[in-house]
């Protein structure tokens, strides 16, 4: 068949999809390619329209350049991020909930000892942070790995801003055999997502703010165990209903309280890890 009509052509470009052998790839494609094609009708995108879309999608691409994932952030905006880890991480009783990854985690922050400060004493309200990684029946889990990042009080991470230490605010922790955890740091602070590239024009246009709740990063990993890629919520923040990336769960708004006899504040958090599930044979 060489000519297609606006009623015929999506079966079209499914049927071109007969010969393609990784199911589960040809079960995605064919869906993609319904849903466009469907959305193309039911908006009726002009020419114009698609020639933007593709403009602002290439500007997204040529803006994701180093530690920058524009992509990412597209993706985290749009609700799409957390809409993919719900569908993956439906969680269970005594299992850590899990959100967004973010686009500014970075791989290699230093093992530290327990109690270090990941802040090195820079500027900000100093802030203990611990708890225990647990199994879901309340049992410890011993070397479990915390990997932890967050931003300055300026409101920039580490690898967006020139003035700080490529792992200024990051660090890695392991639970000792009650399965306690503990480090030092800073309050984290509300900050906006950038909004200097494509994604700021999209936010503007929908006449959103750019504005993320006070939050620290944590990957926490065992063996035998799923990762759980999470936050901890500052309790009281005035963007925690209305986080540009709709990660805010209610189980992790965490209370920063003054430590009594200190100049500090403290956050107590216990994860917990779901057992991974066991390979069958084949």
């Amino acid at each position: 068949m060489r000519e297609f009509t606006e009623e015929t052509l999506t079966d079209a470009v499914v049927a071109r999809l007969a010969r393609t052998e990784n199911a589960r790839f040809k079960a995605v494609m064919t869906a993609l390619i319904r849903h466009l094609h469907a959305f193309v009708r039911e908006v009726e995108l002009t020419e114009a329209e698609w020639t933007a879309a593709i403009r602002f999608l290439t500007a997204t691409g040529q803006a994701s350049v180093g530690d920058r994932q524009e992509f990412i952030l597209l993706s985290d905006v749009l609700g799409v991020s957390m809409l993919v880890d719900a569908v993956n991480h439906r969680g269970g009783r005594g299992v850590t909930q899990s959100t967004v990854l973010g686009p500014f985690y970075i791989e290699g922050a230093p093992d530290l000892p327990m109690g270090s400060d990941i802040s090195h004493g820079g500027p900000g309200e100093p802030t203990e942070v611990s708890g225990r990684v647990l199994t879901p029946d309340g049992k410890p889990i011993k070397d479990a790995v915390l990997d932890v990042w967050q931003t300055a009080p300026n409101g920039f991470y580490s690898t967006q801003d020139p003035n700080q230490d490529r792992f200024n605010l990051r660090g890695r922790f392991r639970t000792d055999a009650s399965g306690a955890y503990f480090f030092r740091t800073i309050k984290p602070t509300s900050y906006p997502v950038p909004t200097d590239g494509p994604v700021g024009t999209i936010l503007n246009a929908m006449g959103r703010h750019p504005m993320r709740p006070a939050h620290l990063h944590f990957i926490v990993s065992a063996p035998g165990y799923e990762t759980v890629t999470t936050h901890l919520f500052v309790d009281g923040d005035p963007y925690l209903d209305s986080d540009v990336v709709f990660g805010v769960k209610n189980a992790l708004i965490v209370a920063f309280t003054p430590k009594a006899g200190a100049k500090t504040l403290e956050a107590k958090y216990d994860f917990g890890l779901k057992p991974a599930a066991r390979k069958t044979a084949a």
